[in-house]
This record gives C-alpha cells, structure tokens and sequence, in this order.
C-alpha cells in the first residue's frame, strides 16, 4: 500500500546517502512507533522476527529515541525552542498506523488500564533476544546443513520447526519476495510428502523434492 512504498522510498533515499558517506544513520523512531510496529503485525499474523519490531542498532541503521515516548521527544523539543514538524500523513485516518495510533492504543490504554505501549516494546524486547539467540543456532547448523546446494531431507525433515524454517529462509535467501505462505509449501515438501509436485516461488524460481534431497531451480 501506500504506507510501505513511502517506506521503501524514504530507506532507499537514505541508504543512497549512506553508501556515498559511510557511518551510521540516525532514525527517529520512539517507543509509541515500535508499540504501533508490533500492534499492527500482531493484526495480521506476522511471525516473530516482525514482532520483535525495530532493532536500536542494526548497521547501518540507529534508533537511538527508541526507549522514549513521542510526548518526550516532542516535551525536549519545546523545552529547547526547536520547531516541531507533524507530517499531515500522521493525521489521516486512511493510513492504518494512523487508526492504531490515535484509535487502537488509546482504546487499549483505557481497556488494560494503561502502559499498553510500553509493554508492546517490551515484548518486542523478549521476542527479538530469542530471534536473535536462534539465529545464531541456524546459522551454526547451516554451516553443515546448507553446505551442499540440495538440503537432504531426513536431516532437515528432523530439526525443530522454527530452527528449520529458518534454515529453509537461509537456503532461499536469493528468491525475492518470498512469504510465509511459500516457505510452508517448501517446508510441506519435508514434512508432508505425499509425492506433490514443485513449489512455485517468485521470480519463476521452483523448489523440488527429488532423491531425498530439495533442489532448486529456475522455472520453465
């Protein structure tokens, strides 16, 4: 929609500008932007990584305002006489995060008796530390797993799920714009195998089971 290609042309404005200068770039993300981030994914069933929201430091990326309230932020603004510009997006109720965030987090504030945003983060908070802590369990199995190009199923059909699907998210990390939705059709090739045919990703890309092992190829 609208919202996401406003995103995408405000990061790649900025990853422009990054790539000519190098160093960090500092965002203005605060605690309300990461509550509404982990509201609205939580509304349409995102997994956990979208959950743990927005990092305070992924390079190149700093939030360094990601512990603070906007009413903060926007209190030091006044207090040191620097102008405070509201985006008239903000106020449109035709933009979803605009809905959760003058409709939705009030609501929810008045039902939970308060602090609905702060515990949102601290939820992201947890989510991301185990995001992060399996990760780094993938990419140690992946270094055996993924070292041939054909995953063998028997090996990967026995892991965990969610260790699994990311070492299947690792395997297809070059098919672009791949959804939850395709990774389950992969992943029912492990676990599910009743002698379906390939999986059609994007990009005209097709996985297939074949020899006990996936194999993936460009479509005919």
């Amino acid at each position: 929609g609208p919202e996401a290609a406003a995103r995408r042309a405000r990061y790649a404005a900025l990853e422009s500008t990054q790539s000519e200068r190098g160093g960090w770039v500092a965002l203005g993300h605060t605690l309300d932007d990461q509550a509404e981030t982990v509201l609205i994914g939580l509304g349409r069933g995102s997994g956990p990584r979208s959950l743990a929201g927005m990092s305070a430091a992924r390079f190149p990326w700093l939030r360094p305002l990601l512990p603070v309230r906007r009413a903060t932020t926007r209190a030091a603004c006044v207090a040191e006489g620097l102008p405070v510009w509201d985006d008239p997006h903000n106020s449109d109720p035709a933009y979803t995060r605009v809905r959760v965030r003058h409709e939705l987090l009030p609501l929810m504030d008045d039902v939970l008796n308060g602090g609905v945003a702060a515990a949102l983060a601290r939820t992201a908070d947890l989510l991301r530390e185990d995001c992060d802590a399996l990760d780094v369990i993938v990419a140690d199995l992946a270094v055996d797993g993924l070292r041939d190009a054909a995953p063998d199923v028997d090996v990967f059909a026995g892991l965990h799920p969610a260790v699994r699907r990311r070492l299947l998210r690792l395997w297809l990390a070059g098919v672009v714009g791949l959804t939850a939705a395709h990774l389950g059709a992969v992943d029912a090739l492990l676990v599910d195998w009743h002698g379906q045919g390939e999986v059609a990703l994007p990009g005209g890309w097709e996985v297939y089971r074949a020899s006990g092992r996936l194999h993936l190829q460009a479509g005919s």
